[in-house]
């Protein structure tokens, strides 16, 4: 007897939810202190003169909270590359140039940490996700980044390009749904960020101070993550459930976090007003994503969110009464590597899984079970994805 079409399509399906098998992350090998940038900064881009912006430059930096970035440019390239150090210089071609092999190559470094530790052949790889805001080409990062793994042609790719530092979530969100509609898929999502599409020198105004912002803040990273439902625990060991994932525009935040492409490279706009805007909306996020699950005590689940600035992670732990440890691995990363865009939540979540270990929690997620993981960025854009960790003694081979 012929299965019938319910069951030909449940069988195309997998039975548990989606769950992180594997967590990679890579940085380029030039490291910049942030007490020593502003001098650096000024001095690359033959700025030096104006030291009343160098000044304001100095308190941004310092009011980052950054300590050290990693970023691929280095003097040496940009001192080849005038065009860069400029507000405004015609530089798109050059910034390209860069961005189309370095992108895909931090890429390549993150995804192979994460399919070492997922522990399963990459020839068992059914999907790619790429996301980037680093440039834009075609074929893109996703093919690219094939060809340098050396993964199956069949692979079934999606390339994301400027969701810009929601993409991260964005990501996920894609990959649990494609996890779990495809029995036995195993998704690799990348995020690789290069700052040289948005390096600049400083604008010629102070009118334009947030285009110093963008300048204290941004760093270089990739990382990498190997999803998948119903693993083989004779050999994958998960890490995170991925329960739930949704996407919303904060209402009233037009033009708030905006980007344009031009022959001056990639710009970036950001308004005073991200922080409250972002903050304001956070417990509605909140509240549609853990009613179903009769969580309202948000001081009860561990957090993974976007470091997009310690003003915003400041007036989020007000807003809704957050205990200052709950944000703890978001301001370690912010800390340790600046804003890498769509990357810092995986950095995030590698960081929190690893602590909770080194601690002797009983889970990935500092000991609890639930917890929430948050990317915003344009629009303002905001992903929402509610996780639940793994008992630390599974995770481990």
């Amino acid at each position: 007897m012929a299965p019938s079409l319910e069951e030909i399509l449940r069988a195309q399906r997998s039975q548990g939810p989606a769950e992180i098998l594997g967590i990679g992350t890579a940085t380029p090998p030039n490291c910049y202190d942030q007490a020593d940038f502003p001098d650096f900064y000024f001095r690359v881009t033959n700025s030096e003169h104006m030291t009343h912006l160098k000044d304001k430059f100095k308190q941004i930096c310092e009011k980052s909270t950054v300590k050290k970035r990693y970023m691929y440019l280095t003097e040496e390239i940009l001192k080849d590359n005038p065009s860069l150090c400029s507000y405004m210089g015609r530089s798109l071609d050059v910034r390209q140039n860069m961005v189309m092999t370095e992108v895909p190559k931090l890429g390549k470094e993150a995804a192979a940490k994460a399919i070492k530790e997922w522990g399963q052949p990459k020839s068992k790889i059914t999907h790619l996700v790429f996301c980037t805001t680093s440039g834009v080409d075609m074929p893109g990062a996703d093919y690219h980044l094939t060809k340098l793994l050396g993964l199956q042609p069949s692979v079934k790719r999606i390339m994301m390009y400027q969701s810009s530092c929601y993409g991260g979530g964005t990501g996920l969100r894609l990959a649990k749904d494609l996890a779990e509609n495809n029995a036995g898929a195993r998704v690799l999502l990348v995020c690789s960020e290069i700052s040289a599409i948005n390096f600049r020198g400083p604008p010629d105004t102070p009118a334009r101070l947030d285009k110093l912002v963008a300048q204290a803040l941004f760093g270089d990273g990739a990382a990498a993550v190997i999803v998948g439902a119903d693993p083989d625990t004779s050999i994958e060991r998960s890490l995170f459930q991925l329960i739930s994932a949704s996407q919303t525009i904060v209402p009233g935040s037009n033009g708030g976090i905006m980007g344009t492409f031009g022959e001056a490279g990639l710009m970036c706009h950001l308004i005073k007003d991200v922080p409250r805007l972002i903050s304001s909306n956070i417990e509605k996020c909140l509240m549609d994503a853990f009613t179903p699950i009769g969580i309202n005590d948000w001081n009860s689940i561990f957090w993974i969110a976007h470091p997009g600035g310690p003003a915003i992670l400041d007036m989020v732990e007000e807003k809704i009464g957050l205990e200052e440890e709950k944000l703890r691995a978001t301001r370690h990363i912010l800390s340790e590597y600046g804003n890498m865009s769509s990357v810092c939540v995986l950095f995030i979540l590698d960081e929190m899984r690893k602590k909770s270990a080194e601690e002797g929690k009983l889970t990935t997620g500092e000991g609890l079970e639930w917890g929430v993981l948050f990317g915003f960025g344009a629009g303002i854009t905001v992903e929402t994805v509610v996780l639940r960790s793994m008992s630390i003694s599974n995770t481990t081979h």
